[in-house]
């Protein structure tokens, strides 16, 4: 009947909204009436995609390429994605290791479905990317949130994963780099990891869809680990600057491809076929010297806002490696940092994205910056809080 309560399913108690939406409406709503709001919320490029994968995306939409590709992806991409792998990190991967997905959400989905039985537990840490514990709970499991501080920078350590591991704990889930932290897991550590959750036969789950926007140290990838008991996810979202296109992989154990690619068949059935065509000109060399140009923008940029903040009286424990956040304590400031989030966007018109949206954990003391805006609007927005601030 209209108007009636609709009856959710039990899951959907404990699936929590993004705090940051109600303040990014407030932003879009700011924005619509002519004030100039400076965005440092949307952890989103700001750069369009790359010309090159553009142009490939219309010339398969040109040549009639608009049907259905096979569950695990196009061959040719499932090729050129092992290739990069060779290239870029010295690593052999096979191709038929690499499931193509609809973003990394979708490899997310698909890794969880074929692993999780309900009630069975994966580690992760908090603060992080809020989805992936919402996804467990799709599919029944119980994601265990161990808080990490800012003092081991932010990054858990294998005797805190063996403490909480029991015998119905299937998984531990790491992101490297990390959002909303932009810290990065050096391979000894997930080795270290690695080693911890092989021991009762885990799985070790590795979200790397920030991998490429790295700085001050060379990029890995834990496919340099081995391949048992390893999951790797990959996005060419962030470094490659295709969100919209909405496409990413995984690079998964022989032994669960053809799960993988049954439960792909019956959530999804495939990527899209425009995306995946599209996405062979990502790993062009005129696409990367593109990408390359770009990541080192991103780097000016989080040199100058880390400065300007830490110079301003923000707690930040050293410069982040990796993505395009800053993740700071404004407890010299507020005892909240949701209302601080608020009361900064309210009067002076700059967005970011308070702390309680990537988990519990002392979530109260910190906001996360993104710098996915230009340098110059940077500025602005520095000024505008040191102005707040007074």
């Amino acid at each position: 009947m209209p108007g009636n309560k609709p009856v959710l399913a039990h899951r959907m108690a404990g699936i929590a909204p993004f705090h940051v939406m109600d303040i990014l409406a407030k932003a879009r709503e700011m924005d619509a009436r002519g004030l100039d709001v400076v965005h440092m919320e949307v952890g989103e490029p700001d750069f369009s995609s790359p010309r090159p994968v553009i142009e490939a995306g219309i010339r398969s939409l040109q040549q009639g390429l608009t049907h259905y590709t096979p569950a695990l992806g196009l061959p040719a991409l499932r090729q050129a994605i092992a290739d990069y792998y060779l290239s870029r990190f010295g690593v052999q991967v096979d191709a038929s290791r690499i499931v193509v997905t609809p973003g990394a959400s979708g490899a997310l989905q698909l890794i969880l479905g074929v692993l999780i039985n309900p009630g069975e537990k994966v580690l992760m840490a908090d603060p992080g990317y809020p989805c992936n514990r919402h996804m467990v709970r799709m599919f029944g499991g119980e994601a265990v949130s161990l808080g990490v501080k800012a003092s081991q920078d932010f990054a858990l350590a294998n005797d805190q994963v063996i403490r909480h591991w029991d015998r119905s704990t299937r998984a531990l889930m790491v992101a490297t780099p990390a959002n909303p932290t932009g810290r990065l897991l050096s391979l000894q550590q997930l080795r270290f990891l690695y080693d911890a959750v092989r021991a009762p036969d885990g799985m070790l789950i590795v979200d790397e869809i920030y991998q490429g926007l790295v700085y001050d140290r060379p990029v890995e990838t834990a496919l340099k680990l081995g391949q048992d008991n390893l999951f790797v996810v990959n996005s060419f979202s962030k470094f490659f600057g295709m969100t919209g296109w909405r496409l990413g992989w995984i690079v998964a154990p022989e032994e669960y491809v053809p799960a993988l690619d049954r439960l792909a068949q019956n959530i999804f059935l495939a990527a899209p076929t425009v995306a995946q065509h599209a996405a062979l000109a990502a790993f062009q060399p005129a696409t990367l010297s593109v990408l390359e140009e770009r990541r080192e923008v991103f780097q000016e940029r989080r040199d100058y806002l880390y400065d300007a903040l830490v110079n301003l009286g923000f707690r930040i424990q050293g410069k982040p490696e990796g993505a395009f956040y800053l993740y700071a304590d404004v407890s010299a400031f507020s005892g909240d940092s949701f209302d601080f989030a608020r009361q900064l966007l309210d009067r002076a018109a700059v967005a970011i994205t308070p702390g309680r949206d990537f988990g519990s954990y002392r979530a109260e003391k910190f906001v996360r910056f993104a710098y996915t805006t230009d340098l110059s609007r940077l500025k602005l927005g520095v000024e505008r809080i040191a102005a707040f601030l007074g």
